[in-house]
């Protein structure tokens, strides 16, 4: 009998025997596990939908009141005057 063949008569005995019994209260646990993991999955989501757009705001204020793609007024030579 090769490895191949002892591991797969191993596997069908392991497929062929009774589950093993589970307790009662496991398919309850789960369910408040579940629950509660699906309410902060979804109060996480909602907090970064909220802090994305906050900053969005932060931003289009920010950028209406700085205008950066205005071009500064150049100070480093004088104005012309006379010739």
């Amino acid at each position: 009998m090769s490895r191949h063949e002892r591991k797969e008569a191993a596997i069908r005995r392991l497929l062929e025997s009774a589950p093993a019994p589970v307790p009662p209260e496991l398919c309850g646990d789960a369910v408040r596990r579940g629950t509660r993991m699906l309410r902060r999955r979804t109060a996480l989501r909602r907090l970064f939908w909220v802090l994305l757009f906050a900053a969005a705001v932060a931003f289009v204020v920010w950028a209406s009141l700085a205008r950066p793609w205005v071009e500064p007024p150049s100070n480093t030579t004088p104005p012309l005057t006379r010739w």
